[in-house]
């Protein structure tokens, strides 16, 4: 909480000279407030003595931050320079009566008033120059800025709390609209960098759309602004760090009494926490370090893992470069996060297939990622009722994240993982099985897709539609999992319908793109990608590391995706199409205009009921389970 400015002084007389002879900068607005690092707002009628130019290094700054009763110097270190110098211009002055002449060290000394004002016009000059470079970077190369693109579709995007692996989000705290700040005053004309404080309009993620004090409803100069960037600060930063604190130029004449005007307004507002920067830099530290080895997963076969190498870390996403790469081009891109990268030794812990590397030994500098680095997977229990080979099950096929199919488990693994295929789909060799853990949110007990109203993607080739389990069960002669063997547990994410985002497209995954939450079932997220079709959706979960806050590319300097213009979209969406029904090698059965009725439905708000239907007994007793979607 900020109850004002504490280090307020009532004395409003200014500390400047009238005999003192102060060097003039370009001409100031008359009547210009000026707040003083202490805090304390001056007006100046001459709408000169505000400012005072430096007679030994040309900065021009506040006078009242200057050094001395006669604020002529920026810094006692100026003052000291400029009486050395003042001592030897006299002396050179006496040799000179001598009949002695001047040396070019002289002559430069003589000249130091006028170098002085040349350095104080070329950094006037210089600082309208970067003005005027900093607006025209505030739009993006690629035409696309999220504060537009929110504002004129009136969108509204995930809070950062949503993302717990991203920065921020475990320590954001109570940010939110109303929430006051300090920031640079674009709205002024003065050769030096000045502030004022502005106000949180709308949040949009890590962005935030800003008002400056005294503009009221007036939403003329609102700009977007990135929360973690580093030109916004608590309020009483400018105090604390010697900063001005200036009006803008819009509404200068506005009040006459700013200092009252901001006491008024900001006694008992909310502002960031004062330690807020460094948290921010130091949830944007990576433990994952360049040349360090690790497994990942095989992008060409699926079903084996690989060693790679951290080529780079952006934002705490990997460039892994596979270790049999030489010119470094066949890489691999995820999160430090990801399930799909283990420690070295993994694969061989597990029973995992690892295709060995040529390479013998390391090459140099490259050393094994420490295994505590690798997120850790819950414990489980396999000593009882557990997965058994050939048990059906419905899973999220990672060669064609948009569809959830009817799958078996091929092969139990050790510590909770399990290896499944895509039935209807699969290699002979078993090349296109996948490895997901026990606890994995992309694997679900039969049913699941039909009490949720989710479209099953049916074995390929597959006649008897519509796709009914019970009938596939008995057909194929096996069982469904046990229900109580999945993951059941459902965290508040706070995502909602028609949230903005920015999300991996985890078929091409170095490419991170603006993205909206197009529905919710439970704790999984159906993800769009904007100017996309509706085929090129994925089913993530809600605690993936490949979903982002809007900003998260800006704040750690990763490439953000803008949507696809409609150009775009017609000139590829054939040959996209034909690529990525080729890839998945899926046969999308017809949707179902029935869902199968319950014969008994749980009344005490539980998420899951049982399904006994007349083919129960046939298909060896066990009862498929049904997880209920949330009104």
């Amino acid at each position: 909480m900020f109850d004002g400015y504490d280090s307020c002084s009532e004395d409003t007389s200014s500390s400047s000279s009238s005999e003192e002879s102060e060097e003039e900068v370009a001409p100031l607005p008359s009547s210009l407030p000026i707040i003083k690092n202490n805090g304390q707002v001056y007006t100046y009628p001459d709408g000169k003595s505000g400012m005072a130019t430096c007679e030994m290094c040309g900065m021009v700054g506040v006078r009242d931050a200057f050094y001395s009763k006669t604020k002529r110097f920026c810094s006692v270190s100026c003052s000291r320079s400029y009486s050395s110098n003042s001592k030897k211009a006299s002396i050179l002055a006496r040799l000179q009566v001598a009949g002695k002449p001047p040396t070019k060290k002289a002559k430069v000394l003589q000249k130091q008033p006028l170098v002085a004002k040349l350095a104080a016009y070329a950094q006037y000059q210089a600082t309208l120059q970067n003005q005027a470079k900093t607006k025209a970077a505030a739009v993006p190369v690629e035409g696309f800025s999220w504060g537009n693109y929110i504002n004129s579709n009136s969108f509204t995007a995930a809070p950062v709390t949503c993302f717990k692996h991203a920065p921020m989000g475990t320590c954001w705290g109570d940010i939110s609209e109303g929430v006051r700040v300090e920031v640079p005053n674009t709205d002024c004309s003065l050769p030096t960098k000045v502030f004022w404080i502005a106000g949180i309009v709308k949040l949009a993620g890590y962005n935030a759309l800003l008002r400056y004090e005294g503009f009221e409803n007036d939403s003329s100069l609102d700009f977007w602004c990135n929360v973690c960037g580093s030109d916004i600060h608590p309020v009483g930063w400018c105090a604390t760090s010697g900063k001005p604190l200036v009006p803008p130029r819009t509404i200068q004449h506005k009040y006459t009494n700013w200092k009252a005007f901001l006491v008024k307004r900001l006694t008992g507002a909310k502002t960031l926490p004062p330690d807020f920067s460094q948290k921010v830099s130091e949830s944007m530290q990576y433990p994952f370090k360049t040349s360090m080895r690790v497994e990942v997963v095989d992008k060409t076969h699926l079903c084996r893992t690989r060693v790679a190498v951290v080529e780079s870390v952006i934002g705490g996403r990997l460039r892994l470069v596979y270790e049999e790469s030489e010119d470094k081009t066949d890489d691999f891109w995820c999160h430090m996060y990801s399930p799909l990268i283990h420690h070295i030794g993994w694969s061989r812990s597990i029973g995992h297939r690892f295709k060995r590397s040529d390479i013998t030994k390391k090459q140099d500098g490259h050393f094994d990622a420490p295994s505590h680095l690798f997120m850790k997977v819950k414990e489980v229990d396999a000593a009882g009722e557990w997965f058994k080979e050939g048990m059906k099950l419905e899973a999220i096929d990672p060669l064609n994240l948009s569809a959830i199919c009817v799958a078996t488990i091929r092969k139990v693994l050790a510590d909770g993982y399990l290896m499944i295929g895509i039935d209807g789909s699969e290699a002979a060799d078993g090349s296109d099985w996948f490895c997901y853990h026990a606890t994995s949110p992309s694997i679900f007990p039969v049913g699941f897709c039909e009490i949720n109203m989710i479209e099953l993607t049916p074995p390929r080739g597959y006649a008897k539609l519509p796709f009914k389990w019970f009938d596939y069960l008995r057909e194929t002669d096996s069982i469904a999992a046990p229900v109580k063997l999945f993951n059941k547990e459902v965290p508040n994410h706070g995502f909602h319908v028609g949230m903005k985002l920015e999300a991996v497209d985890l078929m091409e995954p170095r490419l991170v793109c603006v993205a909206t939450v197009t529905r919710i079932i439970h704790r999984l997220l159906r993800i769009h990608f904007d100017g996309w079709e509706d085929e090129y959706d994925q089913w993530v979960d809600c605690e993936s590391p490949d979903l982002y806050p809007v900003g998260w590319c800006q704040l750690t300097g990763y490439q953000l995706q803008p949507p696809a213009p409609q150009s775009s979209r017609d000139s590829q969406s054939s040959s996209s199409k034909q690529k990525k029904k080729a890839k998945s090698q899926q046969y999308k059965g017809h949707k179902k205009m029935t869902s199968l009725q319950l014969k008994e439905e749980l009344l005490d708000g539980e998420e899951y009921s049982f399904l006994q239907g007349a083919s129960d007994q046939e298909s060896n007793g066990s009862a498929s389970y049904y997880i209920k979607q949330e009104p």
